[in-house]
């Protein structure tokens, strides 16, 4: 189904996308709906998909991730199957984010561990012993700058 996003789910997006824990109050007031007008559009919005999930940001180092790690990824058989079968395996809990990607890269992983032990056995699990694996590529975050799932959702010319 082709979800049309109007002006009004818009700027619901952008509250919610900020701070999911909104009152609907507060929503509605600034959108200037009704609250049941909000809650049905919000419902709407998640049934339909956009609305992907509602879920607490955490911070990695505060629970002992205190390493994160990029990982590019190098495949030996790029069929569809193998592909799939490679996606599945980089779904795992172990991997915050897998991009499949153009370029030399097949893949290109985020990952958060407490320590390198723990990568150095994830990294033999899922990429040295695997014999789809042509190489990869492992690269040590020194510091976070930014991170965000935020999607941009630019306003309309006719909104104000």
């Amino acid at each position: 189904m082709n979800q049309i996003v109007d002006s009004f789910d818009r700027a619901i997006l952008r509250i919610l996308q900020k701070d999911n824990t909104t009152p609907l109050r507060v929503v509605a007031e600034q959108v200037h709906l009704s609250t049941a007008s909000v809650q049905r559009r919000i419902k709407r919005l998640e049934d339909s998909g956009v609305i992907k999930a509602n879920s607490a940001i955490i911070a990695p180092e505060k629970v002992g991730q205190i390493i994160t790690i990029l990982v590019e990824v190098h495949t030996v058989r790029t069929q569809a199957s193998d592909m799939e079968e490679m996606k599945k395996l980089f779904s795992g809990p172990e991997i915050q984010q897998c991009y499949y990607v153009t370029g030399e890269a097949d893949f290109m992983l985020v990952l958060t561990v407490a320590n390198m032990a723990e990568y150095e056995a994830i990294s033999g699990r899922l990429f040295y012993n695997n014999p789809n694996v042509k190489w990869f590529r492992t690269i040590v975050v020194m510091d976070r700058v930014k991170v965000s799932l935020d999607t941009p959702i630019p306003q309309l010319e006719h909104e104000v």
